[in-house]
């Protein structure tokens, strides 16, 4: 008897746990007093891989929008310092290649400041502690070489663009190497540099937070090629709804209008499309090594780690507007899982970039 008991107690805890994992993460925030944060999640192309550079002014409007929103902390798609030197440490599991292609080297900074990424970091968090209202030039060319010294180029930039354009030269921990590094940023056609980096500027903003994680999709696969000729096979078979969709993103790239090609792309029908023609299509995979469905366990536990890091950007400031900035795709993921934490709000998109700028 007690015997049969004990089982019935363990079947009724299983069961019981089975329906707790099926009930949705309640909201706790409401009625609570206090501010919200907002938070803004632009898709985008990644320009710098675009066959022609898009001019800086054709941004313009795009960029009145996104300043009319008034963020106060933005996030790009990049890794951060700290996670690249974490993957240096670890060459069996991030190959150079991978590195070098992510991670931007601060060999010239470390020579420039006499500072490792750790020092680097913890500089530049004792630095924007006591940063004052009003910096002087100096102070500006002090901290973006710090931040050049912490592996977080586009945050020097911040700092380099706010300068008058008599006083970006060398001086404060910048040396002729690192101003050479940064007007060549400067040139780059990257959303990271033309919209993020820009309008952070303009607003005076101290710095852009690199969001980025290629921890979580950078599995071993044992064949490739097999690997790539299996997705690129997933991929053909929806080329009929795709391929109108990148038809028409080229003829807005054309003709000069990225507003409307941002509006485009932020469509919700158009996201629906273009992930559905990708990961969609993945999961019906048919290879015997379940490719796809690797390919797709990869790119969610990176929107995991990657939302994770946008809502440490604001973890300590209640009430913050934010706008993450990162290629269409992840948006759907962005939204979803943002819009599960607690006084958080997620912004419409559309609705920011359809009205007038104010």
């Amino acid at each position: 008897m007690a015997k049969w008991l004990m089982v019935a107690l363990a079947s009724a805890l299983v069961c019981s746990t089975a329906v707790q994992a099926q009930v949705p993460l309640p909201r706790l925030d409401r009625q609570v007093p206090g501010v919200r944060a907002r938070v803004l999640v632009l898709g985008t192309v990644h320009l710098g891989q675009l066959p022609e550079p898009v001019a800086a002014d054709a941004l313009d409007p795009l960029l009145d929008r996104l300043a009319a929103y008034k963020p106060d902390v933005i996030t790009i798609e990049a890794i951060s310092g700290q996670r690249c030197e974490m993957m240096r440490h670890y060459p069996t599991l991030y190959d150079a290649d991978s590195l070098g292609h992510f991670c931007s080297t601060p060999d010239d900074a470390r020579v420039a400041t006499g500072l490792d990424v750790p020092s680097a970091v913890a500089r530049v968090q004792d630095t924007l502690q006591h940063w004052p209202a009003k910096p002087a030039p100096a102070q500006r060319r002090h901290l973006a070489a710090l931040f050049m010294a912490a592996g977080d180029r586009t945050s020097a930039l911040v700092q380099w663009l706010q300068l008058p354009p008599s006083d970006r030269h060398a001086g404060e921990g910048l040396d002729d190497a690192l101003v050479k590094q940064l007007r060549a940023l400067a040139a780059d056609h990257d959303e990271n540099v033309l919209i993020a980096a820009r309008l952070a500027a303009r607003l005076g903003l101290q710095r852009v937070y690199p969001v980025d994680d290629h921890t979580g999709d950078a599995f071993p696969v044992d064949d490739v090629k097999a690997y790539a000729a299996a997705l690129e096979g997933a991929w053909g078979t929806s080329r009929k709804s795709t391929g109108p969709v990148r038809e028409h993103e080229k003829a807005l790239i054309d003709a000069g209008d990225l507003l409307g090609l941002y509006r485009y792309i932020n469509r919700t029908g158009v996201l629906r499309t273009v992930i559905e023609g990708d990961f969609g299509a993945a999961l019906r995979d048919t290879s015997p090594q379940h490719y796809g469905q690797l390919y797709v366990a990869g790119w969610e536990t990176r929107n995991l780690r990657m939302v994770a890091s946008v809502r440490e950007a604001f973890v300590e400031r209640p009430g913050a507007r934010v706008l993450s900035i990162v290629g269409s795709e992840h948006k759907p993921w962005f939204d979803g899982l943002l819009g599960q934490m607690q006084d958080v709000d997620v912004m419409n998109v559309e609705q920011v970039l359809g009205g007038p700028a104010k």
